[in-house]
């Protein structure tokens, strides 16, 4: 039985997997190049590493990185916004792919194309393959997002998030005219998108968590304060740990004033680094490696007031065995229990009540944490997580003929500007 051939295209380089979207390509793309013969194209907005390239080199037929400036990815996604597209469609749009994808399908016959997001879902839609049955991750309905972004705005953004919110949802609606399928981060995601189009053929494919990796070391000498883990130049972490930070900590450092909070995570904007001026916050930021973080942390809190799909920095310190007090937002796409698995909170009163009290109490936090990891164990591990991926994408008991595709190439990386001097 030869395998098929799948071409996937990502929005980012799928390595190394150290933020959320980066996460779930990367493991969907080692399943499926344990099965099939990927060819992977992706765009890169910063430098990439040698050891990116032999990663992918080893996983992959054969692999194109188109770098984009990021000066040039927000002209074009202005140019998007005024030609009545999304936002989105524009910042991911990139002649240099979609000639790559026109290359390769003169080469090969796919057997399934899959792209990661709604953004990357045009190049899917080239003539050269109309033939071959196409798939779109969309994760979650980011529109929704858009949307909510919009609600709790003001003016100007208001009604930018507005437009890009309502614009979003008639392209994801759209895409069930011409995919073979959807598939979403979780079934309230999925739920969600078949309100507007319960036509669709959708698959919920949630994301999970490298149990072996994030092992807790446990160190209740070292275990005191407080850890919030996520990308800090991201909106929602953004807003979610500056209000965490300036409006509830002040009342629970006045009560223990021996406990730290570390905001851990890439890039931490100015409005993030500020915080350190806050009694017993620091801001550690870009980190080779989060896990001493989380198991030096009493509490891990994820204060997110807005959050779609399946939230990795939840699964990971759940992982962990790390007491966790979350906002309703990030567990939308959980079946976790408030009070077994982790504390869920919403008003201020009852977010300080709960960091006291698991503050207090090691045995509290022992069994709130050994829960939390059993739950991640029996229901997130990433090799369950992904059992209906390859069925779902028609690629099961492949028989027929592939096109045949020579060993592993180099990867050819043209230059990238660097983030920090391209704008």
């Amino acid at each position: 039985m030869t395998k098929p051939t799948l071409l996937f295209l990502t929005h980012r380089v799928p390595h190394p997997p150290n933020r959320g979207d980066r996460i779930r390509t990367f493991h969907f793309l080692e399943h499926l190049a344990a099965r099939t013969n990927v060819w992977l194209g992706c765009l890169a907005d910063e430098p990439v590493t040698d050891e990116t390239r032999d990663v992918l080199n080893r996983l992959c037929a054969r692999v194109a990185i188109v770098p984009v400036e990021r000066c040039g990815r927000w002209l074009r996604a202005g140019v998007s916004l005024l030609r009545g597209r999304t936002i989105s469609a524009g910042a991911f749009e990139s002649p240099a792919l979609k000639t790559v994808v026109d290359e390769w399908a003169s080469e090969a016959s796919f057997d399934a194309a899959l792209c990661s997001s709604s953004a990357l879902a045009p190049y899917l839609q080239a003539s050269s393959l109309a033939q071959a049955r196409r798939y779109v991750d969309l994760i979650d309905v980011d529109s929704e997002k858009w949307l909510e972004y919009s609600a709790a705005s003001r003016f100007l953004k208001r009604t930018l998030f507005g437009i890009e919110g309502r614009r979003l949802r008639e392209l994801e609606a759209s895409l069930s005219d011409w995919c073979a399928g959807l598939t979403f981060v979780s079934e309230p995601e999925a739920r969600l998108y078949r309100a507007f189009r319960p036509d669709s053929p959708i698959e919920a494919i949630p994301n999970g968590v490298d149990v072996d990796y994030f092992t807790p070391q446990i160190d209740r000498a070292a275990e005191r304060g407080c850890v919030f883990v996520g990308a800090l130049d991201y909106k929602p972490n953004i807003d979610g740990i500056v209000w965490f930070a300036r409006e509830l900590w002040p009342a629970i450092h006045s009560q223990r004033p021996d406990a730290t909070l570390n905001i851990v995570g890439r890039e931490p904007i100015a409005t993030v680094r500020e915080l350190a001026e806050l009694p017993g916050v620091s801001v550690p930021g870009t980190v080779p490696d989060v896990r001493p973080w989380l198991n030096a942390a009493a509490v891990a809190v994820v204060p997110l007031q807005i959050a779609r799909g399946v939230q990795n920095k939840v699964l990971e310190a759940l992982a962990m065995a790390r007491a966790v007090v979350a906002s309703p937002a990030p567990l939308a796409g959980l079946n976790v229990q408030d009070g077994t698995h982790l504390f869920q909170a919403t008003q201020r009163d009852e977010w300080i009540a709960k960091m006291l009290r698991l503050l207090d109490d090691a045995s509290l936090r022992d069994d709130i944490g050994l829960a939390g990891q059993a739950y991640v164990t029996a229901h997130h591990r990433w090799d369950q997580c992904l059992t209906p991926l390859m069925s779902f994408l028609g690629l099961n008991d492949f028989a027929g003929p592939t096109t045949a595709v020579d060993p592993p190439c180099p990867v050819t990386i043209e230059p990238v500007t660097s983030p920090e001097t391209s704008a």
